[in-house]
């Protein structure tokens, strides 16, 4: 019995180690390790919704930073986001930031749209020149609303007004009256209207 307990252990211990290894190759491997040191830069969006923090930021779609913090202004309302840039890579101060989706299903990221100006942000500057989360939802409402609008003129405008002077179909009402034959109206074939 103590013979079959030691190997239950010792079998316990190695799943242990090794899951302790998958975890510490992770997190050596997700990414946040390769900014390193870097200068910090703010931005303020009007909507950062799925923006993480960790997410990454990117220059021509190579990673160059990390987001480190989001807070709210409680004067603007504006999302404020902090974020890491690795030192070596300078961002002129004309230069713009936008909150990115890499796939309809989310993952968000800071792209960041180099200027043309010849002075470069400081640590700690602003970038102010933003745009925020585009919501998928919000897209598609507005699609479908605007379908529908052009389906609805389409609709009207393919049924022309009969000509001035015309003879209504049968059982339609004269303008201002009943229809022919009906009660209150003019009879059938009287000429009336």
């Amino acid at each position: 019995m103590a013979r079959r307990n030691a190997a239950e252990v010792l079998t316990g211990l190695v799943v242990l180690v090794v899951a302790g290894g998958f975890l510490t190759y992770a997190v050596a491997h997700s990414g946040q390790s390769a900014i390193g040191a870097g200068y910090p830069l703010l931005a303020r969006f009007d909507n950062i919704a799925g923006l993480n923090i960790g997410a990454p930021v990117r220059l021509a779609g190579v990673q160059v930073g990390r987001v480190d913090s989001e807070t709210v202004d409680p004067k603007t309302y504006l999302a404020v986001v902090g974020m890491t840039l690795r030192q070596g890579i300078e961002i002129p101060k004309d230069s713009s930031v936008e909150v990115a989706s890499e796939s309809l299903l989310g993952g968000e990221y800071l792209s960041i749209q180099p200027g043309a100006d010849d002075k470069m942000l400081a640590p700690g500057q602003r970038i102010t020149i933003t745009q925020g989360a585009v919501s998928i939802e919000q897209l598609l409402g507005k699609f479908i609303f605007s379908a529908t609008n052009i389906v609805g003129a389409m609709g009207s405008a393919a049924k022309p007004a009969p000509p001035a002077g015309s003879p209504s179909p049968p059982g339609s009402a004269p303008p201002g009256g009943a229809p022919r034959g009906a009660p209150g109206g003019a009879p059938a074939g009287s000429g009336l209207k």
